[in-house]
């Protein structure tokens, strides 16, 4: 292949422009990958909210992009937090649910009226410390777990997520007792699941301690946050992920367990993150050396686990495509410029030969792939383009090394015109 054109514009026009590496993303797709969940849901229930889950790709116009579909914010930061605010989502659509959160955390969800996921029942007990909320949602560990590796699973005994199932209720009677009158309720089991049947099973699960939540307290729900984790394919063999018939499964579910319980007419919250930006990115790396021993063919590149740290953290497979190749395949590992030898973006990959100079497209990279870049090795990060019907812009600048001198200072004691500071 000697170019590949993604939303429009050639790949070779983009790293003639703005050099490697580089991440591109799609507004289109982002636009058409939201469309698709919500009007899959909204078909069988007209109470529908989509919440980003913006851990996935939290770069200002993706948000911007959401905001205009008239999506909702899943964040698990106070950083994350800010860019919403930043690109002017409302407080009330904005769900925070973090772990482990802090005093000072909380001070600012309370300040900018942010609805908080509670994780913890310590998490909760400061919370009513310092205020009543309008509103509390409850993260439900349900002792079910999924997701494509052990580290993306977010239920289940050895999970930190979340409050155990049989410490709910005692959680709603704390928050009730104190005054809060409005709830919500919240579980996410894991990422990028691509067997809906734990999904399922988890939203009949969650509807069900809804109902005995209602039953013993007498609330009402505002809104049912059944979580994300709906997957991408990214490995050959793997099927897209069936949205419409999943959607409609998790409403009949939903549907049938409210009548039951007298729930009234919740709010349906779900809550995708990859299922929105993981296709709609690649990544774009150019080969540096093609190296040889009696074994291995290493085929350096200028994107290391610093930009891409899927493949290193999650052994995670991505498609790669390979422009200006040759009919001849050989198996190489994809490495990167790093010092560590869990520096790679693919093992024993079988592609067209490859030479010196080529171009590496990196597919379904715009879930967890920037999002999750370092510094690492002092090197730097790399810009991001935004396309879209053949126009392109540049919607984060490439650092250079100045970028590394920020924030840090020498101590006192190491200026030659200071001498140590005694105590």
């Amino acid at each position: 292949m000697d170019d590949y054109i993604f939303d429009g514009v050639s790949c070779r026009f983009l790293v003639k422009k703005f050099g490697t590496p580089l991440y591109v993303l799609s507004e289109n797709i982002v636009r058409n990958n939201f469309r698709r969940i919500f009007n899959a849901f909204c078909k069988y229930y007209d109470r529908v909210r989509v919440l980003y889950a913006m851990k996935a790709n939290s770069n200002i116009s993706i948000l911007k992009i959401v905001l205009e579909e008239g999506g909702y914010i899943d964040s698990v930061s106070i950083g994350e937090v800010f860019l919403a605010k930043h690109v002017r989502f409302p407080s009330e659509k904005i769900m925070f649910t973090g772990t482990s959160v802090r005093d000072d955390e909380l001070d600012y969800l309370i300040q900018n009226n942010i609805t908080i996921n509670i994780d913890s029942l310590s998490e909760l007990d400061s919370l009513l410390r310092k205020t009543i909320p309008d509103i509390i949602s409850i993260r439900v560990n349900l002792n079910i777990g999924a997701g494509y590796h052990e580290y993306c699973i977010t239920g289940g005994y050895k999970s930190k997520f979340g409050i155990w199932e049989t410490y709910v209720l005692d959680a709603y009677k704390k928050a009730f007792r104190k005054g809060v009158r409005e709830y919500g309720i919240h579980t996410h089991i894991g990422s990028n699941i691509l067997n809906p049947r734990p999904l399922l099973i988890a939203t009949e699960r969650l509807l069900d301690i809804a109902g005995r939540i209602r039953e013993k307290l007498g609330i009402k729900f505002k809104f049912i946050d059944i979580g994300g984790g709906i997957g991408i394919p990214y490995r050959p063999e793997e099927k897209e992920f069936n949205i419409d018939l999943f959607a409609e499964n998790v409403v009949e579910i939903f549907k049938r367990k409210i009548e039951k319980y007298d729930l009234g007419q919740p709010y349906l919250y779900i809550e995708p993150g990859r299922y929105i930006v993981g296709s709609a990115g690649i990544l774009l790396t150019k080969v540096n050396t093609v190296k040889r021993n009696p074994y291995k063919i290493f085929i350096g590149i200028d994107a290391g686990m610093n930009v891409l740290l899927r493949p290193a953290l999650y052994n995670a497979y991505h498609p790669i495509i390979v422009l200006n190749s040759s009919v001849e395949e050989e198996v190489y590992d994809i490495v990167g410029p790093l010092c560590e030898s869990g520096d790679f973006i693919a093992r024993n990959r079988r592609l067209p030969k490859i030479k010196e100079g080529n171009i590496l497209v990196v597919l379904n990279t715009g879930a967890y792939g920037f999002s999750m870049s370092s510094h690492y090795n002092s090197r730097l990060l790399p810009a991001e383009i935004l396309v879209n019907n053949g126009k392109y812009d540049i919607v984060r600048e490439r650092e250079d090394f100045r970028d590394l001198l920020k924030h840090q200072r020498y101590a006192r004691w190491l200026n030659k015109d200071e001498g140590p500071k005694k105590g």
